[in-house]
């Protein structure tokens, strides 16, 4: 479950007045521009795009950057550097689907005793697990449809349809009188999680500028886990008030309104926008939330990659099996390199734990050691696997397929996520606690494996770029 804190990156120190300039990114590759194909045809041999891409990159490379606009000058003439702050009001927006995904995460782990004695099914345990867990059947079923929703409306009107779930859900439990309503209510809900949960590493990653995608792409998951405080502490009076948890659901509604209105000024994603032919609008966007001298780049890349693979309007599933694109599926699991020492140490955490427990070791120390397990895997899953996983799947998808790749992982993890909470405790009881925290940290050590020799860099390259490098149809990147 990607439900931990993460510390938000601190913007880059003090610099010169101006924002530093692409140019001192290392490996860059640049797409051909549009007007370097056939007019009204694509390109019909990859020799053709691999002298397109290295004459365009010549001239990008050649091409001196123009004045940019996002910076504070101070007293002693050097600049703030501020280059997130534009896009972050609509990071802050979306985000405010996470806080309710980890809202809905831990509203029913308090009152749900008092939930089961006043709509009439206390002490069924199945029922009551049932209440809980009809969320991820519907969040499931969101992420399979999500895909297909974004490619045809986009992120922001998206974003505004799938609210409405949310509200519904959220008002229907609250005033459920029976065991029906209260599982329709926890159905719409999911359903409308599941979107979500898909949308917003797709937008965020869409409208943050290359340089802020890891930084603005961890309020997800700061959102995620400050919706599961809010929701425990909420929890607090239900122990009291038999009542509460009704109160607890309508507030759970609230969220909802503010995020349909925010999306009202809210941008949609500029690669969208060039998608179905909106590139005015979409070089404002890139005006606004980059910079000016990113226009011309950007929209080039953008109509590039969108002029060799097509429309993800007319995409299927099935091409998430062909070249290039099942090696975003291969890899949507695994982790960004630079995290595989977090990951490691939740692999470390898990074996200190077991440790604690498997062996004869003073009491209170074998406390300690289980306490220090604990701590350190949350810690170190907060860094890690938990925000890079959502960050890195957008960044490894192609254009045509991000939207399907997204919900694919999705359906993944709600799987998993299912499977798990059904079995975990048959299994702590058939096995014991150490053979299943051992299995745990042995998984955490595969995917680090895996991560070091599968996942390529992503730090400091554009969507395009990274897309490019992992396409051998543009012949112009590192694998």
């Amino acid at each position: 479950m990607w439900v931990a804190t993460v510390l938000l990156h601190t913007p880059v120190g003090p610099v010169r007045t101006g924002l530093t300039s692409h140019s001192n990114r290392k490996k860059l590759f640049y797409l051909p521009k549009p007007d370097a194909f056939l007019p009204g045809s694509r390109p019909r041999s990859s020799s053709f795009r691999v002298s397109a891409a290295k004459k365009q990159l010549s001239e990008l490379r050649t091409r001196k950057p123009e004045t940019e606009n996002f910076s504070i000058e101070k007293d002693d003439g050097e600049g703030s550097d501020v280059g997130w702050l534009p896009a972050f009001p609509h990071v802050l927006v979306a985000s405010m689907s996470n806080f309710l995904f980890g809202y809905h995460i831990g509203v029913m782990n308090g009152p749900i005793v008092s939930v089961a004695r006043e709509l009439g099914f206390e002490g069924n345990s199945i029922l009551e697990g049932l209440v809980v867990s009809i969320f991820i059947v519907g969040a499931f079923l969101g992420s399979v449809c999500s895909g297909s929703v974004v490619d045809k409306l986009g992120c922001r009107r998206t974003f505004q349809i799938d609210t409405i779930p949310l509200i519904l859900g959220a008002l229907i439990s609250a005033q459920a009188h029976s065991l029906d309503e209260i599982l329709w209510g926890r159905f719409l809900v999911g359903l409308g999680i599941g979107v979500n949960t898909v949308l917003v590493p797709i937008y965020i990653s869409e409208i943050a500028p290359t340089k802020y995608r890891g930084s603005l792409g961890s309020l997800c998951q700061i959102g995620t886990c400050l919706g599961i405080i809010a929701s425990l502490f909420l929890g607090f009076p239900s122990e009291s008030d038999p009542h509460w948890w009704r109160t607890m659901l309508y507030i759970a509604s609230i969220p909802g309104f503010f995020l349909i209105l925010g999306m009202r000024f809210a941008v949609d994603s500029p690669r969208w926008l060039c998608k179905v032919g909106r590139t005015d609008d979409a070089k404002e966007i890139v005006r606004n939330l980059w910079g000016a001298s990113e226009v011309e780049r950007a929209i080039d890349e953008f109509q590039a990659v969108i002029k060799n693979d097509g429309s993800d309007v007319d995409s299927s599933w099935l091409e998430l099996l062909e070249e290039p694109h099942s090696r975003g599926c291969i890899k949507l699991r695994s982790l960004e390199v630079p995290s595989l020492f977090f990951n490691n140490l939740p692999a470390v955490a898990m074996f200190l734990a077991v440790g604690a427990i498997s062996f004869p070791l003073d009491e209170e120390l074998s406390h300690n050691l289980s306490i220090l397990g604990t701590l350190l895997y949350i810690f170190t899953f907060a860094i890690g696997a938990g925000p890079v996983t959502g960050l890195i799947i957008p960044e490894l998808s192609s254009n045509r397929t991000r939207g399907k790749i997204m919900g694919f992982s999705f359906m993944t993890h709600w799987v998993c996520n299912f499977v798990v909470g059904l079995f975990f405790l048959d299994l702590v009881e058939k096995f014991g606690v150490a053979p299943v925290y051992a299995t745990f940290g042995g998984v955490s050590l595969l995917a680090a494996i895996f991560a070091y020799y599968f996942t390529v860099e992503t730090k400091g390259r554009s969507l395009e770029e990274i897309e490019m490098s992992l396409n051998p149809n543009f012949g112009a990147g590192d694998k």
